[in-house]
């Protein structure tokens, strides 16, 4: 018998035309896309441009997209890059306790530093009150994280509401949107996330690349130190065959999104609903 696949929240195939772009990647020439010569030229152009259609799909700028090797990296990158640059021991962050243990883990981590961190209950639905959020900040508060979509539960979260208490008080908002991007809508001017960290296998791209957004005017100190690569904010050699078939996929949700669709990449699958799930969940 064949067996049936449902675990897409764990990792989706490869669409056909991410592969298609993933291989005329691999034909281009080998250079190096920092090299200002033509070898290197074609792999700049081709990290640009999916650099772009990834921030189509989110509604936000080329410039700030940085590309990642995933979702854990680009969580990773929000959570330290905000401790690091404030550069002070008293750091503040709020998170819920549901969150995916690339957001958990690392709040861990700096709590060894020195930061706090306070864990916001969720109700029997897995979903986060932005009212505990109000009542979790203080003074020194740097960042709120919450993400977009539950991994476990499927449990949908009030980020722009959330955003917009982060916003009255000057504070930072982070999102992971792994599950959220290329199935529900994700601009991150609707949602007013300042940072939003994605996973390109979550939605029928490779395995090992993401991207993390971070608004324009945001400082964070890069978690990678080397060379001037990603406008200086991760270094290291640009992926440019994840990094185009991260930007293919960006491609998929966004033409559904034009053409007004709300259906999954293949419609043979059909989004699930759940018969249990209260109003704000999907």
């Amino acid at each position: 018998m064949k067996p049936i696949y449902l675990d897409f929240n764990a990792s989706t195939p490869l669409a056909p035309e991410v592969a298609a772009a993933m291989r005329q990647a691999l034909e281009n020439p080998f250079g190096n896309p920092s090299s200002d010569h033509w070898a290197g030229r074609s792999g700049k152009e081709a990290v640009e441009n999916a650099r772009a259609q990834v921030s189509n799909l989110l509604g936000g700028k080329p410039h700030e997209i940085v590309f990642t090797s995933g979702g854990t990296e680009s969580n990773n990158h929000a959570l330290k890059g905000v401790f690091f640059a404030a550069r002070k021991a008293n750091v503040h962050f709020i998170t819920s306790k549901v969150e995916h243990p690339a957001i958990l883990n690392p709040c861990r981590f700096l709590e060894r530093l020195g930061a706090a961190v306070t864990y916001v209950a969720v109700d029997g639905f897995g979903w986060v009150d932005p009212d505990e959020i109000g009542r979790a900040i203080t003074p020194h508060t740097a960042l709120i994280s919450i993400m977009h979509a539950n991994n476990e539960m499927g449990t949908i979260q009030p980020i722009a509401e959330i955003a917009r208490i982060a916003r009255q008080h000057g504070i930072l908002f982070h999102t992971d949107a792994a599950q959220s991007v290329g199935k529900i809508p994700t601009r991150v001017g609707d949602l007013g996330v300042d940072l939003l960290s994605i996973a390109g296998h979550k939605f029928y791209g490779p395995k090992g690349v993401g991207a993390l957004y971070i608004r324009e005017g945001i400082r964070l100190e890069p978690l990678m130190h080397g060379a001037g690569h990603e406008f200086g904010r991760r270094a290291g050699t640009e992926n440019v065959l994840l990094d185009v078939g991260l930007g293919a996929a960006c491609r998929g949700p966004a033409r559904r999104r034009a053409a007004g669709e709300r259906r999954c990449w293949d419609a043979g699958y059909p989004s699930i609903r759940s018969l249990a799930a209260p109003p704000h969940s999907p």
